[in-house]
């Protein structure tokens, strides 16, 4: 029953909502065993190293790198100290900018990627794209960058965008 005060989710809404919940969690679990058993990383670890590698220089400045990440600030320094005490990247002042810390990818960081990056291409292939159509993938990405453009809009919601999108800056690091 609709009411002026809740608009609840009819039988097909209900199955694509609870269907993105546990494909996600299924997903994401079936990712991050992956990344552990192959690199000892977790899924947002593998992330910040792969756009690090992905960097000129293969260095970002940590509040540039915060911007492309979906994760708080602190949560990304958290993840980039256990990152650094793995020997996988390292931080240093920015010579240009004594306020800003560059992260910067190591050889270890490196080799890493290249152990895990075969592997975490097959799982996701095998475990979700695989399964699906070229015209369901299309409709996918169509659906994912309408959600993700609005949901990047909100204010306060986003600390980055994984679709390389401009976000505003934060504060100075």
């Amino acid at each position: 029953m609709e009411t002026s005060e809740h608009r609840w989710l009819n039988d097909t809404e209900m199955r694509a909502w609870a269907g993105f919940l546990e494909t996600y969690q299924l997903l994401h679990r079936l990712v991050d065993r992956q990344l552990r058993d192959d690199g000892e990383v977790t899924q947002v670890q593998y992330e910040i190293l792969t756009r690090l590698n992905e960097s000129p220089g293969r260095r970002l400045r940590m509040t540039e790198l915060a911007d492309r990440m979906v994760c708080s600030r602190s949560g990304l320094t958290y993840q980039v100290t256990q990152l650094e005490k793995a020997g996988l990247l390292w931080r240093q002042t920015d010579a240009q900018d004594e306020r800003g810390v560059l992260a910067i990818l190591t050889d270890a960081g490196r080799q890493v990627l290249d152990r895990t990056a075969p592997g975490h291409l097959a799982t996701v292939r095998g475990g979700f794209l695989d399964v699906l159509t070229e015209e369901q993938i299309a409709q996918l990405a169509d659906i994912f960058d309408t959600a993700r453009a609005h949901l990047g809009g909100i204010d306060g919601l986003c600390y980055g965008t994984t679709a390389g999108a401009k976000r505003p800056a934060g504060p100075p690091e």
